[in-house]
């Protein structure tokens, strides 16, 4: 698993530590794992309903995969080409989004991605989309942490802008062949 690093402006008094992991499947699908470490106790963790999609899930404990395919060098830059953003949160609700350009896009119908969690000292979080399987990508593992009194860190494998932004093209960090 890959360490996240918190944004400086959002540290996360609660939170210890954030993994990821993202590995292609024989299936075609990604596989995403995520770990949260810390006093659980001091996390506003959701409470597990039926698996269904959500809405609005990244204003509160979210884990999150940005997906884009691997451009050419040439067609590369800030704000090139489409992605997809999925969320995933702890009680078992999902979302996910297609987008043509930085933030330009709209909700996104995918099948229930298989949400597992598990509380034992921490918070681990599997799901697990459909991709390409014949893409390269680009992915962007992310989570937003809530704590009980409201306040929110942001962890990912980079933070490119003053202000957390997970949707910038510089913070799909990951390459998968």
């Amino acid at each position: 698993m890959i360490a996240l690093l918190p944004h400086p402006s959002t540290p996360g008094a609660a939170v210890r530590g954030v993994h990821a992991a993202a590995a292609r499947t024989a299936q075609g699908r990604l596989a995403l794992r995520y770990r949260v470490e810390g006093d659980l106790e001091r996390l506003r963790i959701p409470p597990p309903r039926a698996p269904a999609p959500g809405e609005r899930l990244w204003q509160h404990f979210c884990c999150e995969a940005f997906v884009a395919p691997a451009a050419a060098p040439a067609a590369a830059g800030a704000g090139a080409g489409s992605y997809r953003e999925f969320n995933f949160s702890p009680s078992g609700e999902w979302a996910a989004y297609a987008f043509e350009r930085y933030r330009e896009g709209g909700p996104l119908a995918v099948p229930d991605p298989g949400i597992a969690v598990r509380t034992d000292g921490a918070l681990e979080l599997s799901a697990s989309v459909e991709v390409d399987p014949a893409a390269k990508l680009r992915v962007a593992l992310c989570v937003v942490i809530e704590e009980r009194d409201g306040a929110l860190s942001y962890w990912a494998l980079a933070h490119p802008a003053p202000r957390p932004d997970f949707h910038l093209p510089e913070g799909f960090a990951l390459e998968l062949a």
